[in-house]
Order: structure tokens, then sequence, then C-alpha cells
């Protein structure tokens, strides 16, 4: 099969990228830069361009069986707020006309928080938002693009619709991998502290997981499904003190009071619309971690055979990398 796919700079996409063209098929990449991509497989044909022109996504899916959608602009924060709408909203329109253009199926590799917060309770694919507050323009933009994606579905487009969890592990050390980073922020020391009380639930995919998931729905996903790949729905609190019995880091010690951190959030953002400097953290981001984000993979294990690496495990692969990389 020849696959199309947008993202393979990324964290998830760059290792995706390889999984796919290991299974045997032909891989071709969307990148803005030709040197930007790495680890390109040796086969693969990177071509030029970008999600926001969608001439380029046209020709770039020309002749593709499938097309493997994993670009977004995953950050807390742009001086250009539109850009997530030109990249997260128009890159998903440019991407699915160009899908249709070349009669080729379309794999849309979402993100659990275009489902919303669960607080309390553990969704999956078929559960209605709770809320239509969105915490930020990635959230807006995300659940923007999905509702655009189940809209076609619904009238009988090729697509399915993949929800990965909160993703970490070996990889880019990009936004796309934030809980790594945050974790070789506690291991340095600079990590201020703990959002909260670190007892809500986060749903922890481990990036191995997810990239043997996606290939599986490009091979054997039905038209118009859709699947979380996700994994061990943990608190902060066990995330820490799982990384501290991978690496003898020991947990933060200090806790911020969401009210507090909102508080610095927000200065954090005015300051960063004032001078375009990224900020270390939002008040956006805050209310975000103000709630649980837990879902139940259960039918992607059940459907696609999709398999969740135990939670210590995961950690302790993550961390063995990072030993060998001379990260920790």
């Amino acid at each position: 099969m020849r696959v199309f796919m947008t993202g393979v700079t990324g964290f998830l996409g760059g290792r995706l990228a390889r999984r796919v063209a290991e299974a045997g098929h032909e891989v071709r990449g969307l990148v803005r830069e030709a040197r930007r991509w790495r680890q390109k497989p040796e086969n693969a044909e990177a071509i030029v361009g970008d999600v926001t022109d969608a001439a380029a996504v046209r020709d770039a899916a020309s002749g593709c069986d499938a097309v493997v959608h994993a670009a977004a602009l995953v950050k807390m924060w742009a001086a250009d707020r539109r850009r997530f709408d030109r990249v997260n909203v128009q890159g998903f329109t440019h991407v699915s006309e160009a899908a249709r253009a070349a009669n080729a199926r379309l794999v849309y590799v979402s993100s659990f928080i275009a489902l919303g917060p669960t607080d309390g309770a553990v969704f999956d694919e078929t559960t209605p938002r709770a809320t239509m507050e969105l915490h930020n323009d990635y959230e807006r933009t995300k659940w923007v693009a999905d509702q655009m994606a189940r809209h076609l579905a619904t009238r009988g487009f090729p697509i399915v619709r993949l929800y990965p969890g909160v993703i970490f592990g070996p990889g880019e050390l990009t936004h796309g991998n934030h809980v790594v980073k945050l974790l070789l922020q506690q291991a340095s020391g600079k990590l201020p502290g703990m959002l909260g009380s670190g007892d809500l639930r986060q749903c922890f995919a481990y990036v191995d997981d997810v990239v043997e998931g996606v290939l599986s729905a490009l091979e054997r996903a039905e038209a118009g499904s859709a699947y979380i790949l996700g994994g061990e729905n943990r608190t902060a609190n066990e995330l820490f003190a799982f990384f501290r019995e991978a690496s003898g880091v020991p947990e933060p010690r200090r806790k911020i009071p969401f009210a507090l951190a909102s508080a610095i959030g927000r200065w954090q953002r005015w300051r960063a619309d004032w001078f375009g400097s990224d900020p270390e953290l939002t008040d956006e981001v805050v209310r975000i971690y103000r709630h649980e984000w837990a879902y139940s993979s259960a039918r992607a294990e059940r459907e696609l055979g999709y398999r969740i690496t135990p939670f210590d495990e995961a950690m302790r692969r993550t961390v063995a990398w990072l030993r060998e990389t001379g990260r920790l």
C-alpha cells in the first residue's frame, strides 16, 4: 500500500512513519523542510510542503491508497492564535479533500482532548462530550476538526478516527512528548512543583503502543470506525512515583495550588502576548489540569488487537532510553 503521511517530523509521526515502512508499505511524507525528517525510512519519499497549502497536499496525496494525517500544532500558546485554526482545522480540510481526490482512505490521528474531560468517569469512543467548555486554542481546534471528521463519516467517507491518550516514551522531545520533558525537568531540579494535589487521572499512552494501534487501524479498521488508543489511567502522583522507582529521582516536594498556578500562568501568557516569547505555563493549561481525562481503549483492544504496555514497564523503558541517550 502506498501511504501518504503528515506529521512525520513529530514525536508520534516520526516513529509511525518508520513502523509503516517496516510493515512493507511505501511511505510518502509531507515535510516543510527535507532536512527536518531526521529519521526518514530508507525508501521513504519526502515531499516538501505544508498542510496549510491545499495544492501541495493534494499533489502529495496523488496516487496514494491511504492517507495518515498526524500533523497538528501541539502547543499551549502561539503568538498568532490563528495558526491553530490554519494547521488543525484548515489542515484537516486540505488533507481530507486530498484523500477524496486520490480516492484514498483517511486515518485521522486526533487526540483525547477532542473528547473532553471525564471528571469522575471513564469515557469511550461513544461517550458524549460532558461539557462544551473549551480550555485553549489547541483543544478548541481539535474539537472542531473532530466534528468535521465525524460529519464526513456520517456521509460515507472512508475515514477512521483515532484518539491517542497522553503519549509518552522514547523519541523526539517535542511539545507532543511533554510528559518526558516534564520528567527531565524534575530530574534536573528545574520543575517548580506539581500542579494541584496530583490526584486527578490522565490516560497515559506509551508511544510504541499508539504506533502499533495506528498501523492496525491503517491495515484493518473499517471505514467510519473510531478508536481510543490509550493506556492506564494514572494520576500525576503515580506518574512521578513510577519515575522514582525506575530512575531514583524523587517526586516533586512542592504542590502548587491551582489558584496560584492560574495567576502565574495568566501573567506568563500576558507577557508572552506582549513580548512574543513562549510561556512555560498559561492559565488556560492550568484549566485543563483541573480536570480528569480518563478513557478506555477496550474497543481497540477487542477489534484491532491493541495492546497496552503496563505503566511500570513503559516507564522503565523510557528511563532506559533516557540513560542510553545521555539525557538522564
